[in-house]
């Protein structure tokens, strides 16, 4: 098994006849109005209507809109399916349609069709502000899997010479910053603090994403009296680091605006679905798009 990134022509296909499929198993709390926002990142940066405003290669779009006064004046994706079409065609279907700064029309370019290259979706939602996700990356596992084995004297340890040093990028996958046994173990420590929120929190409602490259575990339950706020997310991430000594992502935890990838999409720079799962033992080769078999 090896990885590679998605072609254009590959991720435009998967976003029109396999991710559909998907809208139906999403998680209760991703629908087309409760995050308040989507995002895509885009392979090459596409031009905005405005000439004087850099082209775009991530672009975050509101789903709903407000006036002066907060209330809520219209939602901008009235079903998951406005959803799909705006990750298939986000020129054509940019909800920023009456503003210089949406995404320009590519039938009025010598550029084609910006490609979503990742989906996003806000951790900030409108109805459930209590959302907490730990972010469990395998290059973090493989970083310090490196500084167990490489000698010390070993000079520029922040680069890919360092891990080189290491044998990590000639592994399987060959040429990324880990190998599939840091992917294998960040899934165990996804699920290790699955088990510490349901033991030391009492948790209730958890969910393990297998995120491509790692995993993001959530915390689902209601916080009424803290609302997870600043300081029980630096609580939980001390807890996480220094007590359990996993190796979590302490600023995503903290950012309550940071933006995560939607269940189902695909990671292109793998050929990886998005999905949640349900055992330390998921074979990652479960998540192989439909596209790699054709």
């Amino acid at each position: 098994m090896t990885w590679r990134q998605a072609t254009r022509e590959e991720i435009y296909a998967y976003y029109a006849d396999e991710f559909p499929s998907y809208v139906n198993q999403m998680p209760s709390f991703i629908t087309p109005a409760g995050p308040k926002q989507y995002a895509l990142a885009f392979r090459e940066s596409h031009p905005v209507r405005k000439n004087e405003v850099p082209a775009k290669d991530f672009i975050r779009r509101d789903t709903r809109q407000t006036n002066a006064s907060g209330e809520h004046t219209h939602c901008e994706f009235d079903e998951f399916e406005d959803i799909v079409e705006f990750i298939r065609h986000p020129a054509r279907n940019d909800p920023l349609e009456r503003s210089t700064f949406a995404l320009a029309d590519p039938a009025l370019l010598d550029k084609p069709d910006p490609c979503p290259d990742a989906v996003y979706y806000a951790l900030d939602h409108w109805e459930r502000p209590w959302i907490l996700l730990v972010d469990i990356d395998a290059k973090t596992i493989a970083r310090k899997r490196a500084e167990r084995t490489v000698a010390d004297d070993v000079d520029n340890r922040d680069t890919e010479d360092f891990l080189d040093a290491a044998g990590i990028r000639a592994a399987s996958p060959t040429g990324y910053p880990y190998a599939f046994e840091d992917v294998d173990r960040a899934i165990e420590y996804g699920f290790e603090v699955r088990d510490i929120f349901e033991d030391d929190f009492d948790a209730e409602e958890t969910m393990v994403m297998y995120s491509g490259q790692g995993v993001h575990v959530y915390l689902l339950d209601t916080d009424l009296a803290h609302r997870y706020d600043t300081k029980s997310r630096e609580v939980l991430n001390d807890l996480l680091l220094d007590t359990y000594g996993i190796p979590i992502d302490p600023v995503v935890t903290a950012d309550r605006r940071r933006v995560a990838r939607l269940p189902y999409s695909l990671h292109a720079d793998v050929c990886s679905i998005v999905q949640p799962i349900d055992s330390p033992n998921f074979d990652i080769r479960t998540a192989t798009p439909e596209f790699i078999d054709s």
